[in-house]
């Protein structure tokens, strides 16, 4: 990891933007230590996705979390893939027509999870070598087929939180089947890019004990503010 930038927010967020292998990434560390740190998952493209990221980040600092994230295969500035585009075109066609989408769902999504999960567990590896981060690790928002990868093969996630809010291959609800951890997924009812009924399948799938799912009115966006402290909440029992 070389950071390439450091800013204390007005908050007292300490902001770092870092490369990994040249991967974009960013760290944010409260002004407390050692903290637990969440893995912020995103649909990709860092600087698209920036608001949102540091508003998650900074709620995060508040509760005592450090927040990193780094950019997905093919998004942002990274090479494009023709095939995931071709995919995403495919998707958007066939769920606006009411087509079956699992075909194209896998071609689009497990690539990603093939790629991006060996990247997530090197930014791991740094950051838990990091002083101020401690040795507890949660994974927070999506995608959710990567959370899914990330928990199954990295021991050292001990809670899963999901925004069940993109599509899931069908092969992997064999791997929420072997997921243990605790988990808390939060899902939009009236999401107009998601299967709703997939997404109950799939919380009905996974193995852990413990799981929560926390389901509001509204689409994709419409996400209540509560439902950021209720994940609060549940990454403070599993992670302090």
């Amino acid at each position: 990891m070389r950071i390439t930038s450091e800013e204390r927010l007005d908050d007292g967020v300490l902001e770092r933007e870092f490369t990994l292998g040249g991967i974009p990434g960013m760290l944010w560390t409260p002004t407390s230590s050692p903290a637990p740190v969440l893995l912020m998952g995103h649909p990709g493209g860092l600087r698209t996705m920036y608001p949102r990221l540091v508003g998650r980040a900074r709620h995060s600092a508040a509760n005592g979390f450090a927040a990193a994230t780094i950019e997905l295969p093919g998004a942002g500035g990274r090479p494009p893939s023709a095939d995931a585009e071709q995919a995403r075109a495919d998707l958007r066609r066939a769920v606006l027509a009411g087509e079956p989408v699992d075909e194209i769902v896998d071609r689009l999504v497990l690539p990603l999870v093939e790629n991006a999960v060996p990247e997530w567990q090197t930014l791991l590896d740094d950051l838990l070598a990091l002083p101020g981060i401690s040795g507890r690790v949660g994974y927070s928002g999506g995608v959710t087929a990567l959370g899914i990868r990330l928990a199954l093969v990295e021991p050292r996630i001990a809670a899963l939180g999901l925004f069940a809010g993109t599509f899931v291959p069908r092969v992997m609800f064999d791997e929420a089947r072997q997921i243990t951890v605790p988990l808390h997924v939060l899902l939009q009812w009236d999401d107009e890019g998601n299967d709703r009924q997939r997404a109950l399948d799939l919380f009905d799938a996974f193995g852990s004990q413990e799981k929560t799912l926390q389901a509001n009115m509204g689409g994709h966006t419409g996400v209540p503010p509560f439902a950021a402290d209720d994940a609060a909440r549940f990454f403070a029992r599993h992670l302090r």
